[in-house]
């Protein structure tokens, strides 16, 4: 059986257990944003406005995003009093105030593609004609960004990005890769499970999608490169689908990576072990199974030590 049609089971028989147990694998009702977004637009920064001017709501940014999403209460949305709190920001903004020490591009479609305009570090200014009311992402540009079917990550090192075939979209996009993972472990894992088995989780949806931005092959029918797909054919990527649990997950064990041999893990995960018991006991986590030693006292280390034979953690 290949690897993605491993990942593909693992989210299948995932869905037929939630199903059968009435649990719903769905996030809980908070914004996708981490909890330094507050409505402020803070030294450090990235904001939009809701209004010309730098007026009205405000919503603040400390990285890229690579699609901001376009339902409440799941999008990123305006944050700050005044006009606009509340929405979307997507589609939704008119100025911005670059509080950064980079310069940040604002892109007219998602995945940083289509018409864009760059605001240097410090700057203010309205959004173009052509982008006013029409962003859908930003990026900031700390280096040239990888084009093609390049990835600047290393077994050492994180790529910064990672190509997701936007399946349904027929696309495939460059995501920013915190931002994959971020938007991944809220659909392969349960929001509202303890803290060390979403830490699990997250070393694992990281480990996977940072395995394949390293090796993949694949192209589109129309020849276009591309690591994982967004969906059970690697794992579910769904753009504003972060939560506040998960993405505490993600940021508590970002600086850590799983090796075997000095290489990047490619972590396989399958829901149970009678889900996925021809599976090679040592080379896959179950995620129920790491909910139960979590629950039970175990740390993710110790979880994710417990089912992949002859790891190493790295801080």
């Amino acid at each position: 059986m290949t690897v993605r049609r491993r990942a593909a089971l693992t989210s299948l028989f995932a869905a037929i257990v939630l199903v059968l147990s009435g649990a719903l694998l769905t996030a809980p009702a908070s914004a996708a944003a981490a909890a330094s977004r507050d409505g402020v637009c803070d030294s450090g920064e990235f904001c939009y406005y809701y209004n010309s001017g730098e007026l009205g709501s405000v919503s603040d940014f400390t990285g890229s995003v690579s699609d901001y999403g376009t339902t409440e209460p799941s999008c990123y949305d305006f944050k700050g009093a005044g006009a606009g709190q509340g929405l979307c920001v997507k589609n939704n903004a008119a100025s911005v105030w670059n509080r950064s020490s980079q310069t940040v591009r604002v892109y007219y479609n998602s995945g940083y593609a289509g018409s864009y305009q760059d605001f240097a570090a410090g700057a203010k200014g309205n959004l173009n004609a052509t982008l006013k009311n029409n962003n859908a992402s930003h990026q900031f540009l700390s280096s040239t960004p990888p084009t093609g079917c390049t990835t600047d990550g290393t077994n050492t090192k994180l790529p910064t990005t990672i190509l997701v075939y936007r399946v349904s979209l027929g696309r495939v996009d460059r995501v920013d890769f915190e931002t994959y993972v971020k938007n991944v472990l809220p659909n392969e894992w349960i929001s509202s499970w303890p803290a060390e088995s979403l830490k699990a989780g997250a070393m694992a949806v990281k480990s996977f999608g940072w395995y394949w931005a390293l090796h993949s092959t694949n192209k589109t029918s129309g020849g276009a490169c591309f690591d994982v797909y967004d969906n059970t054919s690697s794992q579910v990527y769904k753009p504003g689908s972060a939560t506040t649990a998960t993405n505490s997950a993600v940021d508590a064990t970002w600086g850590t990576r799983m090796t075997r041999g000095g290489a990047i893990l490619q972590a396989h995960y399958c829901s149970t072990t009678t889900a996925c018991g021809g599976w090679v006991t040592g080379d896959w986590m179950s995620q129920y199974g790491s909910r139960d030693l979590a629950n039970a006292g175990d740390s993710y280390s110790t979880i994710l030590n417990y089912y992949y034979d002859n790891i190493t953690l790295t801080s």
